[in-house]
């Protein structure tokens, strides 16, 4: 078995672990944690706060991506938000920048501008405890495209609309 660490700009590890036989089994793991500030921020931030009121400067995100040949599961814990309220959250095409639409649209594993759904995008929808924290996984039998996904996008109400609240940087990675 042979094992590779690589890290990133976000000072994020990445995994990957393969064996030496013919039906080797590749699998991959990103993990990345951070805490949103805002666009305008002294110190910059690979999690943006585009309101403060219901992504607090200072809150955390953490998210990981494992994948294999055969899928990949992304979960994402959130710390700091505000209690008891419903947010959207959905992987996202491009890195976060100062204007929220910078993150591009929803990442598709088939492409279709018209259709946006659940079963064909990576939604992490999730409520806030009393303690302001959250969670949310979702798991897909397929893989990202390389370079297809780079964000995930936090809204202010669950399901596919939303105004845009909060961005984290993620390097998602892709078995390719």
């Amino acid at each position: 078995m042979k094992a590779k660490i690589v890290t990133g700009a976000l000072a994020a590890a990445v995994l990957a672990v393969t064996s030496g036989t013919a039906s080797a089994t590749t699998s991959y793991w990103v993990r990345v944690a951070g805490h949103f500030s805002p666009p305008n921020a002294f110190v910059a931030s690979s999690a943006l706060t585009y309101d403060k009121e219901l992504v607090p400067p200072a809150s955390s995100i953490q998210v990981a991506q494992h994948g294999t040949d055969s899928g990949m599961t992304v979960s994402m814990r959130v710390e700091g938000l505000v209690p008891g309220h419903k947010y959207g959250a959905h992987v996202h095409q491009k890195s976060c920048g100062a204007d929220p639409e910078a993150a591009g649209g929803h990442y598709q594993n088939v492409v279709d501008p018209k259709r946006v759904t659940a079963e064909n995008e990576l939604w992490l929808d999730f409520t806030a405890d009393a303690d302001g924290n959250g969670r949310a996984q979702v798991h897909k039998s397929w893989g990202l495209r390389p370079g297809g996904a780079g964000s995930i996008v936090i809204h202010d109400k669950p399901g596919a609309s939303g105004d845009r609240v909060a961005c984290f940087s993620v390097p998602f990675t892709s078995i390719s």
